[in-house]
């Protein structure tokens, strides 16, 4: 509930309040009443108009107490609690643009609209940059302080603003899907309210630009990771690898539309690294078996999106597929640059392609060894069952 309210309760009071800063401080404070009150008088019938007229109280009551602040004065005498605003709308798209405001750093815009709309916290951003804890929470804290130094108010994003903005807004977006198809921590292996939420947004942002094609290349990724999710885990929740996947329960109706997404997008303009990837999903889905995938067109496709936007992630993830067409020798000596990344070197990612690949070269001690390193560094709980797994089949 707090996950996919909070983005439309935090757009309310900015809407009409200003302040992201105070607005944020008084939903979190909203959400803590919240789960004082509910579990006692049960769920309110308007569960985000309680959140809302809760969290304006707060923000009205916080407002009149900081008398060093003689516009926040004002502001609080004019708007009182008797004028909550409104219930009705949608303002999570408003307040991801609001976060991607141009005062602010692409890295500090990705992550205060992860906690903002994606409900994350900042140990699970912080595991998606590969930085400690506090360094994320120090950015964070910096982003709201600039944005209220900046003035950045909700409705003073405009459909001008869009362009200027989407870049970074397709970015969080793709984070805000991947940390949802494999959660960063915890027992379950997938979070559907994130993914649902990001391709909620993402068709949102791209009905409003339905010429940018990057939008469109995003849109068509989620659908077609999103087609395999039954298939991703078994009865027990446990990773099914992509090779063992009944296809059978994949959802062909996103197939089919992130499939035309991409043949759309593809031919109309400058090709991105969202339209790439989508067309390496497609790839993958369309195969009728794991056997009949068209690797030589992934590893084609994966050296284009090395070219267009290289990334230790992109060379990962081509390896695999050069693996398939080169051998596991050539892929392996692909990896062997990323291991002198320190941060790198902490994530499990990286140790389980490596056993991956070791494993086709018939080098067996040495891939139990990564896929046992890999289980080790893996926050995931179903990733660490799985790692361990295959470490002990070998």
């Amino acid at each position: 509930m707090w996950r996919r309210e909070s983005p439309h309760v935090l757009g309310a009071l900015v809407r009409r309040y200003g302040h992201f800063d105070a607005c944020e401080d008084a939903v979190q404070e909203a959400l803590l009443s919240a789960a004082l009150h509910w579990p006692r008088e049960g769920l309110p019938a308007n569960p985000r108009g309680w959140l809302i007229r809760a969290a304006s109280r707060r923000l009205v009551d916080a407002l009149r107490s900081d008398r060093a602040r003689a516009d926040r004065e004002t502001t609080a005498n004019r708007l009182g609690p008797s004028e909550p605003p409104a219930t009705d709308g949608d303002d999570s798209l408003h307040v991801l643009l609001l976060c991607c405001h141009p005062s602010l750093t692409p890295a500090s815009q990705v992550a205060l609209t992860l906690r903002a709309v994606g409900g994350l916290t900042t140990e699970q951003i912080a595991a998606a940059f590969l930085v400690p804890v506090a360094t994320m929470g120090q950015r964070i804290s910096r982003a709201k302080a600039r944005l209220a130094a900046a003035g950045a108010r909700l409705g003073d994003v405009t459909r001008a603003d869009l362009p200027a903005r989407v870049a970074s807004a397709r970015q969080v977006l793709y984070l805000v899907f991947t940390e949802g198809h494999t959660a960063t921590g915890g027992t379950d292996l997938l979070d559907v309210q994130l993914t649902t939420e990001a391709i909620r947004l993402t068709r949102e942002l791209h009905l409003r630009l339905p010429s940018d094609t990057e939008t469109a290349g995003l849109l068509a990724l989620m659908l077609l990771t999103e087609a395999r999710r039954a298939a991703r885990t078994d009865d027990r929740g446990d990773l099914v690898p992509l090779a063992d996947q009944d296809r059978i329960r994949w959802d062909h109706a996103l197939i089919t539309e992130g499939v035309a997404l991409v043949e759309a997008a593809l031919p109309d303009g400058p090709v991105g690294p969202f339209q790439l990837q989508a067309a390496i999903a497609a790839v993958h889905d369309e195969a009728p078996t794991y056997t009949d995938t068209d690797w030589p067109q992934i590893a084609e496709l994966y050296r284009m999106l090395d070219a267009l936007a290289p990334g230790p992630v992109v060379t990962m993830n081509r390896a695999v597929a050069v693996a398939m067409t080169e051998g596991p020798g050539t892929a392996l000596a692909m990896l062997d640059p990323l291991l002198a990344d320190r941060a790198l070197d902490r994530a499990h990612r990286l140790h389980a392609v490596r056993a991956h690949l070791l494993e086709r070269a018939g080098r067996l001690p040495e891939a139990r060894s990564e896929f046992r390193e890999a289980a080790r560094l893996a926050t995931s709980t179903p990733e660490q069952r799985y790692l361990l797994k295959k470490a002990a089949a070998l």
